[in-house]
């Protein structure tokens, strides 16, 4: 028997449950597909890993790259965001407004040529020590939880609503006259609670998890992008696995990809029906407002008309 390949695998994100899921069936899968070699994963919280490996002292979600990069772990899942701002720009394509039309067509691109595209540019950088597997969504479509209903495209106007960091978020808002307030989604219930914004774009998969039901009256079913995430291996790792190896941590990934994002979409439903329960209502904006926020949206297309490969967001929308 050859040695057993030893991966750690660090869960960084909050809600750790979602994240502790799909590290956990990528490890049920990739030992059910060889036979040759044990694999064993080492799942760990952030808490965890300090103790074992860094002398009990801690490390946050934001050194979780940096981690990956020194070779001190060898998996873990990774905001697509982060990934776009360290090493591959194009990915930021999947932050774009109203760019997949559904979870089909979501799956159709990301589990295609254009997703592999996009994982294979994030090792090409030079600053890199990553090699892209698979995309989940840890979320899946975004909503905007709050204490104000959105109930047409003009009571975006002057509202404050916490955003994702990116500027591609930001300009979403912006289309439609909100403000947005860029955090971590971590802090939209402080930042509720102390009057900052309104609410925060999350989704759903997300809402009970991190308690946005504390503070909502309302649950703004906006679909205005996608919450994405992607399973990364440390390439240096990747490159002294054998072909099979690869073959089959590459197989197990996309499996597990494949049911992390069923589940988000089941987990999504779950909590629409437990906020109805819990007399929360659930605002969706009438079709003809839809068109409108779609409109609006044309400007964040025109202002980085020239930030991505050329041919890559009519690729997608046309898939």
């Amino acid at each position: 028997m050859k040695k057993t390949v030893h991966i750690r695998w660090v869960v960084a994100h909050e809600p750790l449950s979602l994240f502790y899921r799909a590290a956990k069936s990528f490890a049920t899968s990739v030992n059910l597909k060889t036979t040759t070699q044990k694999i064993e994963v080492e799942i760990m919280t952030l808490t965890e890993y300090s103790e074992r490996y860094n002398n009990g002292v801690l490390v946050s979600k934001h050194d979780l790259l940096s981690l990956l990069d020194a070779g001190k772990i060898e998996m873990s899942q990774v905001y697509t965001t982060w990934l776009a701002e360290k090493y591959n720009s194009d990915m930021h394509v999947l932050d774009m407004p109203f760019i997949f039309r559904n979870h089909e067509h979501a799956k159709d691109v990301l589990e295609g040529e254009i997703g592999e595209q996009l994982l294979d540019g994030l090792g090409l950088a030079d600053n890199s020590n990553v090699h892209g597997l698979a995309f989940t969504y840890s979320g899946g479509f975004r909503m905007i939880p709050g204490n104000k209903a959105i109930r047409s495209i003009e009571d975006f106007k002057d509202t404050f609503i916490r955003s994702n960091k990116n500027p591609f978020a930001m300009e979403t808002f912006r289309a439609v006259g909100a403000i947005p307030v860029p955090c971590d989604l971590e802090k939209i219930n402080d930042g509720v609670a102390n009057g900052f914004f309104m609410g925060g774009e999350s989704a759903w998969p997300r809402v009970y998890p991190l308690q946005h039901n504390t503070f909502s009256t309302a649950m703004n079913d906006t679909k205005h992008s996608l919450f994405l995430t992607s399973m990364i291996v440390q390439k240096k790792f990747w490159a002294s696995l054998s072909s099979e190896l690869r073959q089959v941590i590459k197989s197990a990934s996309v499996e597990a990809a494949r049911k992390e994002r069923a589940e988000s979409i089941r987990d999504s439903e779950q909590a629409k029906n437990k906020a109805k329960e819990d007399g929360i209502e659930i605002v969706e904006l009438p079709d003809s407002d839809m068109r409108k926020f779609v409109a609006a949206t044309k400007l964040v297309y025109d202002k980085f008309e020239n930030f991505f490969t050329p041919g890559l967001i009519d690729n997608i929308r046309m898939h």
